[in-house]
């Protein structure tokens, strides 16, 4: 059975949740995972990166093909078919990268439903990170240099867009706490100490199952 720490973290978007990710990989020394799986997927799906890229965390706008086909290709137990729409086909490839990355060593997996991709795994961690729209804002503003107003709509959108994509894939319902382990206001303590705060966290969870 593999015993790998993971850690999967969802995101609301400008909480900060790559960034947490990041160095909270960095921190324990294990891998970590966000666009390098644009890039893998393009890989190994022979697709030009750039029509993954738009692809990525997108729900297929394909209703009559999903209702024609079901959902059974979503769980893992079906190839990939030729004519199945690209981000169909993206969800697919993915989920695979993502079991092969956690086969074969701990890891930060980013986004991408990777909750639900790697729900049958022991160590899995599942994290939400939240902040309040006006911080979210601020926090996009300055990093795109755009307006808070422009900031405050890409948030909303883009929460929506990933929401939508979660829910398609998995069934479940994006952001629900009882999906996670634990759920993080990262404007609470900033990105470094909600960084200090999960690495205390992960720690003691590897102690107490001698990780």
């Amino acid at each position: 059975m593999n015993s790998n720490l993971l850690i999967s973290i969802g995101r609301q978007y400008g909480s900060g949740g790559r960034e947490i990710g990041e160095k909270l990989a960095a921190k324990l020394g294990i891998a970590f995972y966000n666009n390098e799986l644009i890039t893998l997927a393009a890989q190994k799906s022979g697709m030009a990166h750039n029509i993954v890229g738009d692809a990525d965390e997108k729900a297929t706008n394909s209703l009559l093909y999903t209702l024609a086909m079901g959902s059974s290709y979503f769980n893992g137990n079906a190839g990939i078919a030729f004519d199945m729409p690209i981000n169909d086909r993206l969800f697919v490839t993915q989920s695979d990268i993502i079991k092969s990355l956690a086969d074969e060593a701990p890891a930060v997996f980013i986004g991408r439903c990777s909750d639900y991709v790697l729900r049958g795994y022991p160590n899995l961690l599942r994290i939400f990170i939240i902040a309040p729209l006006d911080k979210r804002a601020e926090h996009i503003a300055e990093r795109h240099n755009v307006t808070l107003d422009k900031a405050k709509d890409l948030a909303v959108k883009t929460d929506k867009r990933r929401s939508n994509y979660y829910n398609y894939y998995t069934g479940q319902k994006w952001g629900r706490m009882e999906n996670f382990d634990i759920c993080i206001d990262s404007s609470r303590l900033g990105i470094d100490g909600t960084v200090e705060l999960l690495t205390s966290y992960v720690d003691d969870y590897k102690k107490k199952n001698q990780l």
